[in-house]
């Protein structure tokens, strides 16, 4: 749910092994420059330092998302991000914005199932600034019932946007988590419910804040033109006199295999072209497997060399597209430290049916577990997906969210730099055991989204 206008755009590929900028010219690979420190009031601060441009990107992430907000509160943890821009008793609503932006810099949030994160990006001359800031809205925020009210109708008006007035909504995420999972805080929608918006009150706001929005639960990142000790003083200045807060324990969100088959059948009145997404459970990051599911992800469905789409959209010319990965549609699937899903979607032709797509993904997985991946294609998806890593920490502010996402869920920042060596470690025999043990058909969920009776029907 990230604000819409400011910063969306992907970032320019690197070469995978080429220096980035900031790293020594004929340096091996590229190393990310992390230094970690924790406050007394339990905040951690990460810097990276770059040399390259006189500006930084900052991220503070909180250990609060999706699968920590109260039941009866769907999209709260949503609600609250939008809440954290509506300004505090110091800085009055729009001076956030107006100051890094009237600057040059770019500021957003997103939420996530794990996380929520603020990114800021500015000329370094704004580093004190933008840490005041930051530091004001951690003490507190203009709580009052027309900042609530205001907010609460933008994130209805986000549901009516992105799920209820758009073809095929949100199901591929939100309805299919709903059946694949088990516990509450991961099978529930936490885009939001128009129900549970309209009944959090000023008091469940202020709670919320006090709960989860404290130095121990968040982590602040700072990359670009600064040296540690700088950023490290500059923090302690500004958010060292904020108190500590005990965080409450965090649920359960473990989750048995599947044992079943699971599968849903919806309508969908603005479809022109019936849609399937298909998901199985993984196993957790921390697993030996899971950097394997990673790779399994795309040399499943990442672009059209992928085996779904030479094998169905090409070859059988069953599906009109196909995307996805694990945990996928959020950006990466790093940054999930809970239960994850590895996750299909596509439209595929109104002349077949969901059943006969949903065997033929599963043909293609069956021909990796059996016959495995070759080692020129195995080579081409590592080298993709360690591109496309390289890639995502390029600019700073990308670079500051990472660091602070991975502080956030692992306890160790300099992840950052072990993520593209697991990617290599991935063999072929361990993509083919990864297929033949998590993607069975027993263990997957699938729901079928097809025009409704009376819609207009596809050209052909």
């Amino acid at each position: 749910m990230r604000r819409p206008v400011l910063f969306l755009g992907p970032a320019l590929a690197l070469a995978v092994g080429a220096p980035a900028p900031g790293a020594p010219a004929g340096s091996e690979g590229w190393k990310v420059p992390v230094e970690v420190k924790k406050l007394a009031n339990g905040l951690t601060v990460v810097v990276s330092e770059d040399r390259s441009s006189p500006t930084f990107g900052i991220s503070i992430a909180y250990r609060v998302g999706f699968r920590l907000e109260p039941k009866g509160r769907t999209g709260f943890a949503h609600l609250f991000e939008h809440m954290m821009f509506q300004g505090t008793p110091r800085a009055p609503k729009g001076v956030y914005d107006r100051v890094i932006e009237g600057g040059g810099g770019i500021t957003n949030g997103s939420t996530r199932y794990d996380y929520t994160n603020y990114i800021a990006s500015a000329p370094v001359s704004a580093l004190d600034t933008v840490l005041w800031l930051e530091a004001d809205r951690m003490t507190t925020l203009d709580f009052s019932p027309q900042n609530l009210k205001n907010q609460q109708e933008v994130v209805k008006e986000e549901i009516r946007v992105n799920v209820k007035n758009r073809p095929y909504g949100l199901f591929f995420w939100t309805d299919l988590a709903g059946k694949a999972f088990d516990r509450w805080e991961n099978a529930h929608d936490g885009y939001g419910s128009f129900e549970d918006l309209d009944a959090a009150t000023l008091e469940d706001v202020e709670s919320f804040f006090r709960t989860y929005y404290t130095p121990g639960s968040a982590v602040v990142a700072v990359a670009g033109d600064v040296t540690p000790s700088e950023v490290f003083a500059k923090v302690e200045k500004y958010f060292g006199a904020l108190p500590s807060r005990d965080a409450p324990a965090p649920p359960d969100l473990t989750e048995p295999p599947n044992r079943g088959e699971r599968t849903l059948e919806q309508t969908d009145a603005l479809a022109r072209v019936p849609g399937l997404a298909l998901a199985w459970k993984v196993p957790p990051r921390a697993s030996g497997d899971y950097a394997a599911a990673a790779v399994l992800g795309d040399v499943l469905a990442g672009g059209e060399a992928s085996r779904l789409y030479q094998g169905l959209v090409k070859g059988r010319e069953l599906m009109l597209q196909v995307q996805g990965g694990l945990a996928w549609p959020f950006e990466s699937p790093w940054y999930v430290s809970g239960p994850a899903l590895m996750t299909f979607f596509g439209l595929y032709k109104p002349d077949t049916n969901a059943r006969a797509v949903v065997d033929a993904v599963q043909e293609e997985v069956r021909k990796i577990a059996e016959q495995g991946v070759s080692g020129a294609e195995l080579r081409r998806v590592k080298t993709k997906m360690r591109s496309d890593f390289y890639s995502s920490l390029e600019l700073f502010v990308r670079r500051a969210d990472a660091l602070a996402i991975l502080q956030l869920l692992t306890g160790d920042a300099g992840e950052v730099n072990a993520i593209p060596g697991r990617l290599e470690a991935v063999s072929a025999a361990d993509v083919q055991r990864v297929a033949a043990g998590y993607l069975t058909a027993a263990g997957r969920t699938w729901v079928d989204r097809r025009p409704a009776a009376g819609a207009p029907p596809a050209e052909q």
